[in-house]
């Protein structure tokens, strides 16, 4: 028998690629599993970066992976949307 693991104890994904929505410059950072990131300085063009409406964070906004909460729990898990 294999055993079946969680949603809510599954390891998240800790990187995730930024893409600035103004020169579309893609960058790999490391997300933060303690805190939601609510400002990025873009690397190429130095657009600051704020969340959408509705995300708590610019990795949700911006970036191919979810904020650690938001993977782990789902939607408003970081308490901030």
């Amino acid at each position: 028998m294999i055993p079946l693991t969680s949603p809510t104890t599954a390891t998240a994904e800790l990187t995730s690629v930024l893409t600035c929505p103004v020169c579309q410059h893609a960058q790999a950072e490391q997300m933060p599993t303690d805190a939601c990131q609510w400002f990025y300085e873009c690397t190429s063009c130095h657009t600051v970066l704020k969340p959408l409406a509705g995300d708590c964070c610019v990795y949700c906004s911006y970036g191919t992976v979810p904020c650690p909460p938001i993977q782990e729990q789902g939607k408003g898990a970081c308490g901030c949307c």
